[in-house]
């Protein structure tokens, strides 16, 4: 199966599995998930990540879960995608909820978070924000 946009595929599978209380969420696996996932994990929204199988690998990600099974992660949304890339400059990046969530850009030296970003001065594509 061909997907035009996996990272919105990813960010659709996490919030779907989220809105069933599911524990884990299976998805095709990619360089790219997985340092997004690998963001997600070091900013505390899920639980873990493993990426699983030979030739046809999955991102497997384990979510989490507040009191009474309220999901961490209340919103995701993509920004940039295939048809219109959006790119920020250091100084345009923006700051999600006043800094309590978080923006995932993709820049030269790497996927990074909003805050990592600023730190070293560049800047990117704007991939997607998590709150």
């Amino acid at each position: 199966m061909s997907f035009s946009d996996p990272i919105s595929d990813m960010l659709t599978r996490i919030r779907n599995a989220h809105m069933a209380g599911h524990e884990a969420v299976d998805m095709p696996h990619s360089r790219f998930k997985g340092e997004v996932a690998r963001i997600l994990k070091k900013e505390g929204y899920i639980v873990d990540y493993r990426i699983e199988g030979g030739v046809g690998r999955i991102l497997r990600i384990y979510l989490k879960y507040a009191a009474e099974r309220e999901p961490v992660i209340r919103g995701l949304k993509r920004h940039s995608r295939p048809g219109l890339r959006r790119y920020v400059g250091a100084n345009d990046i923006p700051r999600v909820f006043g800094g309590m969530g978080v923006a995932i850009l993709s820049t030269s030296k790497g996927i990074m978070t909003d805050a990592d970003a600023r730190r070293e001065k560049i800047g990117g594509e704007l991939v997607c924000t998590v709150w």
